[in-house]
C-alpha cells in the first residue's frame, strides 16, 4: 500500500532519508494566515518560517487560504496535513547542489467560499499576528463592492477589510490585536497600496471612525521585494522522486537555491522575525526602493538586454545562452561595464556580489527558462529595465553604452513581423515562425512600420528607427534626443536584418 505523506509519519517511526532535513514536528499555534497556496509562497515564505521554527525563534504555524473559489491543490494540502517536500537546486561555487527539506510550518488550507465560518474564526484567533499574500499582480486592486455577510468578498483588499472588521469587533478595538501585513505581490509599494484600498473600502461601507483609526494605528502594512525562481511541481520527475523519498507527495515544490526578501517596515519587526539571525537572506529596511532598483536593473535588465538577440541566434533557453561564450561575454560587459556604473548610489561590492549571483542563477542546470517566455511584453520591460541604464550612462559618460544600445536594435529586429494572428505578431527565425506578444497597439505599430520599410535601404531602416524612437508613449521620452543613439541603432539593425543576428553579435564582441 502506498504511503501518503502526512503528520503521522513524523511520530510513528517512519524512516526518512538521511539527506532530508525535516522541520519541527511540534504542534504550534497558528500565527500566520496566508492568502495564496501556490508554489511560490510555499517555496519562499513558508520555507523561511519553517527554518525559523526549527531554530526555535518563532513558534508558530501557517494557515493557508485559497484566494479564489476553485483551488486545485487545497485537497492535497489537507490530505497531507500541510506537509510537502521542497527541493532547492542550483549551483554553489560552480558545483551542483540539491537541498531537500520536509516543510512542516503549514497546518491546513481553507476554502473560504466553502468554509466561511471557519475562515472567519481565523480573524478571532488571539495568536494570529501576520498576514502574508500572493494573489498575483491583479490581486491588489480596488473594485468597488458592497460589504456582504455569509460569504467572502470578491477582491482581496475587500476580503481583508471584512476580515479586519471581524477582528476589530472580536477584540473590542484592542490595539495589541492588530496584524502585520507582508504582501508578496509583484507591484510597486504593495503594502501601501493594499492599505490604501482597505481604507477606501472601510469608507465605502461607512464603518465607524474608530475602526478606521484602528486600521491606521494598530496594523502594519509592509511593502516587500521578493526574489526567488520557483519551478514548482516537477511533473516529469515526480514519480521517481516519490520512490526515492519512500512516500507519495502530491505537493513537491522545486526552486533555485538563491532567495532574497526585502521587507520595508518598522525596525522592531526584525526582532519578531529574526530570519537574518539564522542565515536567511532577509533584509528589514525603511526603504526597499534601492533593492528593487538593483534587481530590476541587474537581474531583469540582464534578461531583457540579451534574450531577444540570443533567440534570433537560435538559442531557446537561458541555459543555452549562458553556454555560448560570446553571449556570456556579452552579459559580462553589459552588467559590469554598462549597468553597474549607472548605480552609483548603491554599494559597488553589493552590486558586484548580486551580479555574480545572477550568473550562477542563469546557469542553473535545474531550471529551463525559455527565452520566448521572457520576451513577453518586451517593450515595457525594456523601458523599465534597460532604458534607465542607457540614459544614465550617456549622461555620465557622454558616450553610448555599446551592448545596451545594440540590445535596442535587437528588440526592433525581434519585433519584425508582417501579420497578427490570435493577438500575436508573427516573426520569423530562419524557416521557423514565433509569436511576439505585447500590447495590441505596440504590435500594430511594428507591423505597420516594417510593412513600409525597405530592409535593403539604409535610409528606410533609419526612418523606421527614428519613428520608433520618437514614440514617447512607448518610451516616456523621445529617444532621438539621445546623442547618436538612433544612428547607431539604425546601423546595427540594418546589419541584423541583412547579415543576420549572429554576424552582428560577432562584430560587436570582436
Amino acid at each position: 500500500m502506498e504511503t501518503i505523506l502526512n503528520r503521522n509519519l513524523l511520530t510513528n517511526g517512519f524512516k526518512f532519508n538521511d539527506d532530508l532535513k525535516i522541520g519541527t514536528a511540534e504542534k504550534m499555534p497558528e500565527k500566520v494566515i496566508q492568502f495564496g497556496e501556490g508554489n511560490f509562497l510555499r517555496a519562499f515564505v513558508d520555507y523561511m518560517f519553517d527554518e525559523l521554527n526549527a531554530a526555535g525563534k518563532f513558534g508558530g504555524s501557517i494557515t493557508l487560504v485559497q484566494p479564489i473559489e476553485f483551488g486545485p491543490i487545497t485537497g492535497f494540502i489537507n490530505e497531507q496535513d500541510g506537509l510537502y517536500t521542497l527541493l532547492a537546486r542550483g549551483l554553489e561555487q560552480g558545483k551542483e547542489v540539491c537541498n531537500k527539506r520536509l516543510i512542516t510550518s503549514v497546518t491546513r488550507c481553507l476554502n473560504p467560499y466553502a468554509e466561511f465560518d471557519t475562515y472567519l474564526g481565523c480573524a478571532k484567533n488571539p495568536e494570529l499576528r501576520f498576514v502574508v499574500s500572493n494573489t498575483t499582480e491583479s490581486g491588489i486592486v480596488y473594485n468597488k463592492e458592497d460589504m456582504v455577510s455569509g460569504k467572502p468578498q470578491n477582491s482581496f483588499p475587500a476580503k481583508i477589510t471584512a476580515f479586519l472588521y471581524e477582528r476589530y469587533k472580536e477584540f473590542n478595538g484592542d490595539n495589541s490585536k492588530g496584524l502585520v501585513f507582508i504582501p508578496c505581490e509583484l507591484i510597486d509599494d504593495n503594502g501601501k497600496t493594499l492599505k490604501k484600498y482597505v481604507l477606501q473600502h472601510a469608507a465605502d461601507w461607512n464603518l465607524e471612525k474608530e475602526f478606521i483609526d484602528w486600521i491606521e494605528n494598530a496594523n502594519v502594512f509592509t511593502s516587500t521585494l521578493v526574489d526567488r525562481i520557483v519551478t514548482g511541481y516537477p511533473r516529469s520527475d515526480a514519480e521517481n522522486l516519490c520512490k526515492e523519498f519512500g512516500y507519495k507527495d502530491n505537493l513537491i515544490d522545486t526552486s533555485e537555491i538563491f532567495h532574497f526578501w526585502v521587507i520595508e517596515g518598522p525596525e522592531e519587526l526584525a526582532k519578531e522575525l529574526p530570519f537574518d539571525e539564522i542565515g536567511l537572506n532577509v533584509l528589514f529596511t525603511p526603504n526597499a526602493k534601492p533593492y528593487k532598483k538593483r534587481k530590476v536593473r541587474i537581474l531583469n535588465g540582464a534578461h531583457t538586454c540579451s534574450v531577444l538577440a540570443a533567440y534570433l541566434c537560435g538559442k531557446n533557453t537561458v541555459g543555452e545562452l549562458m553556454k555560448d561564450k560570446k553571449f556570456y561575454s556579452y552579459l559580462e560587459k553589459a552588467l559590469n561595464d554598462e549597468i553597474i556604473p549607472t548605480l552609483s548610489d548603491l554599494d559597488y561590492n553589493d552590486l558586484k556580489f548580486f551580479a555574480d549571483a545572477v550568473f550562477d542563477r542563469f546557469q542553473n542546470p535545474y531550471i529551463q527558462h525559455f527565452l520566448l517566455n521572457i520576451a513577453l511584453n518586451s517593450t515595457s520591460k525594456f523601458r523599465a529595465r534597460v532604458l534607465p541604464s542607457i540614459t544614465e550612462y550617456i549622461a555620465d559618460k557622454k558616450e553610448l553604452p555599446k551592448v545596451l544600445t545594440f540590445s535596442f536594435a535587437a528588440l526592433l529586429g525581434f519585433y519584425k513581423g508582417d501579420e497578427i494572428k490570435n493577438g500575436a505578431l508573427i516573426g520569423k527565425r530562419g524557416d521557423e515562425t514565433y509569436e511576439i506578444k505585447d500590447d495590441a497597439e505596440v504590435l500594430e505599430l511594428f507591423k505597420d512600420l516594417w510593412a513600409k520599410c525597405t530592409v535593403s535601404d539604409k535610409s528606410s531602416v533609419s526612418e523606421l528607427v527614428k519613428k520608433v524612437c520618437s514614440n514617447e508613449k512607448m518610451w516616456g521620452e523621445d529617444l532621438n534626443k539621445l546623442p547618436g543613439f538612433s544612428e547607431k541603432v539604425s546601423e546595427h539593425l540594418f546589419n541584423i536584418i541583412n547579415n543576420g543576428m549572429q554576424s552582428e553579435i560577432d562584430t560587436l564582441m570582436a
